[in-house]
């Protein structure tokens, strides 16, 4: 077996032509067996390309000897989309990322897979465009990986996710192919939509190596509230009332009344503590609409028992409004050292339901169980705050968060809003798709990779596998 993997490395070497690019020493694979999700999964090889001729040699060598691939950006996953659980080669991106070019008069970029998601919008802003997708990891997540998982952020209330902006990719076959789908024409029906079924596919139909990217003319003005609610109920209803009057705001996102303490102690912004939910909505377009439609998304909150609505003075005061959103994740990881982040989405009317049955799911399993997210398309993010030590305070979370997805669906809701599936909630997929929806995704998968050594064990369960935070 040695003697094999001392070949292996040898063809990876010739494969890149740079062996400081290839890391092999246990202290490097650890780096790379962890994302943000459970679990610790370390490769056997881990591989840094720059080019797409790379990437190529690679897979056809994996295929070769049959080794799994697994593409992985920084690994903000939170569902381990990049976690090498069957071992084998891992693909880092974030190197490559040579490549980031604006195309104003086509409103495009081209981008290579390790970019960093916010210098898109940071490009894209110099010639007054913008790219919308904003997850909260965007400073930090490459696109590449917002590519596989089909990222959201608070914006998709408006503007829709990753998916919605893309118009082409660059993709490598499970056999080495390089195909192209889609381009850089905003209208294309030509054959399937194999970007569509692509983006989203975390990384187990084809290796993405470049992306054209849609941009949008850049909004003129925003404008922010923070509406204060006495019943987490009511802030349910809020949703659907804002909705409803005709205003779509660009981001609306909601903080339950244990993450607005968490972040008060953690920051003391000033925030109302003795409220049971807080809304914050942000407008934009043109800044003589935006009073207007402000003053009746602020109506439409009062109707529905809004305690108060504070209307942000400047664009200084709007910012603090987000910093406390931006701060519930570190505040409550304060509380204890583990954080099983969810995202169940369901239906905007069944807002108010879902946080009823959320509060009875924090009861019935005694557990720290915060609730925030991007509430306006229905992303709420169930948070237990917990310690991985306690193994039955564990067992409680695993039994918690499989009522939380039942729940979902039950109301006609989903797994997953922004942070796909990975291995994490694979175990859930027929409960959502049915067996039939299921084998055909399945038969999918065989025909673009008839060895299943495009990340292997992701999205798809396998036998006997169930829910499972801790290990014995």
């Amino acid at each position: 077996m040695e003697k094999l993997r001392e070949k292996i490395i040898e063809e990876l070497i010739r494969a890149l032509g740079d062996p400081s690019r290839i890391l092999t020493e246990d202290f490097d694979l650890f780096s790379y067996s962890f994302d943000a999700s459970f679990g610790v999964f370390k490769p056997d090889y881990v591989c840094q390309p720059l080019e797409t001729a790379e990437v190529v040699s690679i897979i056809k060598l994996a295929g070769m000897y049959e080794i799994p691939v697994v593409a992985r950006g920084t690994s903000t996953s939170l569902s381990g989309g990049p976690l090498p659980i069957k071992g084998g080669i891992v693909l880092d991106f974030s190197l490559w990322n040579t490549k980031l070019e604006i195309d104003p008069e086509n409103l495009t970029a081209i981008v290579s897979p390790g970019v960093i998601t916010a210098d898109i919008n940071e490009k894209a802003d110099e010639f007054g465009l913008f790219y919308p997708p904003d997850p909260s990891s965007a400073h930090v997540s490459t696109i590449g990986g917002n590519l596989a998982e089909n990222s959201g952020g608070p914006r998709g209330l408006k503007y829709g996710v990753t998916r919605d902006y893309v118009l082409g990719l660059e993709v490598v076959t499970a056999k080495g192919k390089v195909i192209r789908t889609g381009g850089s024409t905003v209208k294309n029906v030509t054959g399937f939509d194999l970007t569509n079924l692509i983006v989203g596919s975390e990384g187990t139909l084809g290796i993405i190596t470049e992306a054209i990217l849609r941009l949008i003319p850049k909004p003129v003005a925003t404008k922010t509230a923070m509406v204060s609610f006495d019943d987490l109920v009511d802030s349910g209803r809020a949703i659907s009332k804002v909705l409803r009057s005709g205003i779509m705001p660009s981001k609306m996102e909601i903080m339950d009344q244990h993450s607005i303490i968490a972040v008060e102690e953690h920051a003391l912004l000033g925030l109302p503590t003795d409220v049971e939910a807080i809304l914050l909505i942000e407008l934009d377009g043109h800044p003589l609409a935006l009073e207007k439609e402000m003053e009746l998304v602020s109506n439409a909150c009062m109707m529905v028992n809004a305690r108060h609505v504070q209307v942000a003075k400047d664009d200084h005061e709007a910012a603090q409004f987000w910093r406390a959103r931006k701060l519930v994740s570190p505040a409550i990881a304060k509380i204890k050292p583990t954080k099983i982040s969810e995202d169940a989405t369901v239906p905007r009317s069944k807002i108010p339901e879902m946080f009823q049955q959320l509060k009875r799911i924090r009861e019935k399993y005694n557990l720290h169980l915060v609730v925030f997210g991007h509430a306006g398309d229905g992303n709420l993010h169930p948070n237990i705050i917990a310690d991985a030590r306690d193994k039955d305070e564990m067992r409680r979370a695993e039994k918690a968060v499989e009522e939380i997805f039942e729940t979902a669906i039950r109301l006609g809701g989903t797994l997953s809003g922004e942070h796909g599936i990975g291995n994490m909630k694979s175990p859930f997929m027929e409960m959502e798709l049915g067996k039939d929806g299921l084998h055909m995704m399945r038969l999918i998968k065989e025909a673009w990779d008839p060895q299943n050594i495009l990340n292997p064990g992701k999205i798809f369960p396998e036998p006997g596998q169930g829910f499972e935070l801790s290990h014995d």
